[in-house]
Order: C-alpha cells, then structure tokens, then sequence
C-alpha cells in the first residue's frame, strides 16, 4: 500500500475515535471509544468543519478541532427547556441523559433530553448538548483505504447483524 493510499481524500474509509471537549470549562462532554466508520465525501458524519480539517490526514494522526456550537447548531432556545411534575413522566424516562423524541401538534419530531430531576419535577432540553458551547473535537485516525462499492452506495461500513454497543459511548455533562 502506498502511502497517498493511507491519506484521508474523498472515495476513503475512514475509521475514526473521537472526544469532544468543552473549550472553557475542559470538561469531556462526549467520547466515542469504537471505531466509527464512514467514507470520506459521501457521508458526513460529523460537523463540515470537522471533516474539512481531516481531508489529507492519514491513519495514526490526532487532529484537534475547535468548533463553535452556535455556528452549527444556533444559539439555545430556552423555549424548548421543559419541566413538568415526574407523575406526567413514563417511568422509563425518569433517568438523567435519558433521550426522549417528541411530536408537536404538526408532527415534527425533535429529540429531548432529560437534564435534571427530582423526587418531584423531570426537566426536558430539546436543544443540541453542544449549543452555546466553543467545544474542541480531537480525533485519532484508525484507519483510511479505499472504500467498496457498497461502502460507497451507504457511505460507512457494511456490517452484516451488527449491534452498536451504547456501553462503549458515553455522553458527559
């Protein structure tokens, strides 16, 4: 193999770990310990910022990227932070990190996640864990070659029966 083969470009599989981090406070927000795979150009699975900076990496490199929550995801909207009384609550989302998706009156759905709670209340945030925060994504490249077919069909990895074990990825406040 040689080497132009193992750089990051578009048509490549990448496998990738990665942690976000929040820029001020340098608390870990997110971890994500398992390969996630993907191929470059076909299937952004992270922010554009994110995979323009992996664009010419290659496999053992360790990228740091600062991005800025707010130019992805908009600034909080406090409108849609919610606490109601936890009887109104299904005893299966009575858990801190819990993701609940919810329907308006239209039928659009939006993801929620539970945020705090009580003995009494049960408080709901349907904004982005990353929005109004400076975060830095650092990211370590496992792997890059040249994607199948049917990797490049999908764009990510062809696993037949598999399973992502939710244990291996964490989301930290």
């Amino acid at each position: 193999m040689t080497a132009t083969s193992q750089t990051i470009e578009d048509g490549k599989y990448v496998e990738l770990t990665y942690q976000v981090t929040d820029k001020k406070t340098k608390h870990v927000l997110t971890t994500v310990e398992f390969p996630l795979g993907y191929v470059h150009g076909h299937n952004e699975i992270l922010a554009p910022a994110v995979h323009a900076q992996l664009a010419g990496k290659n496999a053992g490199d360790v990228i740091e990227v600062p991005i800025d929550g707010n130019q992805i995801f908009g600034p909080r909207d406090e409108s849609l932070v919610f606490t109601d009384h936890i009887d109104n609550v299904p005893e299966e989302y009575r858990q801190i990190g819990c993701s609940i998706l919810m329907e308006n009156d239209n039928g659009q759905t939006r993801s929620f996640l539970v945020t705090q709670m009580d003995d009494e209340k049960l408080t709901v945030d349907g904004n982005n864990p990353l929005c109004g925060r400076e975060v830095v994504f650092r990211l370590q490249v496992l792997t890059v070659r040249d994607a199948t077919e049917d990797e490049i069909k999908t764009g990510g990895p062809i696993v037949e029966g598999a399973d992502v074990d939710p244990s291996r990825m964490r989301l930290v406040d």
